[in-house]
C-alpha cells in the first residue's frame, strides 16, 4: 500500500468517476483502476460498489475514506512541520467554544487574528461540551475551550492550559436588590436566577452555602448554553445571572452573604495522541493572552 494509491482512493470517492478522478489525477483511467484494485487487494475487501459506469461506496469504503484522509493529513503536516521556522501565519484552524469561554474569547480571538494575522482564517463553532468533544474526535475542530467540570474524564483528551474566574451573582446597575449592602438567599431567590448549566461540583457547593433549596433545579429558573442570551436578559429585567465575572462586565456583582466563593474552570482541550493543527500553538498563545488577562482581573 503507498500513499499515493490512498489519494487514488480519496480523489476516486470524492468524485465519484473514474472518468472524473484520473483527469483530475492526471493518470488514465487504466492506471486509476488497477491502483484501485491493488488497493482493494490488499485491504481484502471491496472499496466501491461497480454498477454499470457509476461506482458507490461500500460500507467498508465509507469507513476507510475517513481512516485515509486522516493518514494524509497526518503526513502533510509531518512534511510542513520542518519546512520552516517562522511563525505560522496563513491557513485554517477550527476552534470550538462552550459558552462562557466563547463569551470571553470569540470577539477578542477574531479581532487579534485579524490585526495580527490577516491571512489566517479561524472558525469557531459554538455548542456545548459533549458536542464538541464529538466534533473534535471527529475532527471538525482542531481544538476545544470549554468548562473544565462539564467535562467528563476521557482517556482519548489531553488538558493543554487551565484558567479560573471567579463566579459571581451579577445583576443590572438599577436592579432593586443594588440598594441593600447586603443580599441574603431568600432576599436573593425572590428575583428569577438564570445560569448556564451546572456541573454536579457546583451543584453542592450552592445547597452547602445556601441550604437544600439552592439545588440548581429549585433555584435557576432559566437555563441556556449561551451565556451571552442570559446577559441580556439579566441587562433588561430583573433577572440575576450566576456565573463567571470576566463573562458579564456589563453587570454589577450583588453582595450575597454568605459569599459564594466559587470559580469556574475554562479549559483548552486537544486529543491526547494526535498531531496538532500548523496553527495551534499560534492560535494557542492568542489565547492564553486572553484567558490569563481576564483571569488575573
Amino acid at each position: 500500500m503507498t500513499f499515493l494509491q490512498i489519494r487514488h482512493f480519496i480523489v476516486l470517492a470524492q468524485l465519484g468517476s473514474f472518468a472524473k478522478a484520473s483527469k483530475a489525477l492526471f493518470i488514465t483511467q487504466p492506471a486509476l483502476s488497477r491502483s484501485i484494485k491493488s488497493l482493494e487487494d490488499e485491504l481484502g475487501k471491496i472499496l466501491f460498489d461497480r454498477i454499470g459506469r457509476k461506482i458507490e461506496l461500500t460500507s467498508f469504503g465509507t469507513s476507510s475514506l475517513k481512516r485515509s484522509k486522516e493518514i494524509l493529513e497526518s503526513l502533510d503536516e509531518l512534511k510542513g512541520s520542518g519546512k520552516t521556522k517562522q511563525p505560522i501565519t496563513s491557513g485554517v484552524y477550527k476552534l470550538g467554544l462552550s459558552s462562557g469561554p466563547g463569551a470571553l474569547l470569540s470577539a477578542a480571538l477574531l479581532t487579534k487574528v485579524a490585526n495580527q494575522f490577516p491571512k489566517v482564517r479561524v472558525e469557531i463553532f459554538r455548542a456545548n461540551t459533549q458536542t464538541l468533544v464529538g466534533l473534535l474526535k471527529e475532527r471538525e475542530v482542531d481544538a476545544l475551550v470549554v468548562d473544565l467540570r462539564s467535562l467528563a474524564p476521557d482517556s482519548a483528551l489531553h488538558i493543554e492550559h487551565t484558567y479560573e474566574f471567579a463566579g459571581e451573582f451579577l445583576c443590572r446597575k438599577s436592579h432593586p436588590l443594588m440598594k441593600l449592602r447586603k443580599v441574603s438567599y431568600e432576599q436573593l431567590i425572590q428575583y428569577p436566577i438564570a445560569s448556564t448549566p451546572l456541573s454536579d461540583e457546583l451543584a453542592r457547593l450552592l445547597i452547602s452555602r445556601y441550604g437544600d433549596t439552592a439545588h440548581p433545579k429549585e433555584m435557576i429558573r432559566m437555563i441556556s448554553d449561551e451565556i451571552n442570551d442570559l446577559i441580556h436578559v439579566a441587562k433588561t429585567s430583573d433577572t440575576v445571572v450566576l456565573a463567571a465575572r470576566a463573562a458579564g462586565r456589563e453587570l454589577e456583582v450583588l453582595k450575597v452573604s454568605p459569599p459564594l466563593n466559587a470559580s469556574a474552570k475554562y479549559a483548552v482541550v486537544v486529543m491526547k495522541n494526535r498531531s496538532q493543527a500548523v496553527l495551534h500553538s499560534t492560535i494557542s498563545d492568542l489565547i492564553d493572552q486572553i484567558l490569563h488577562t481576564d483571569s488575573s482581573n
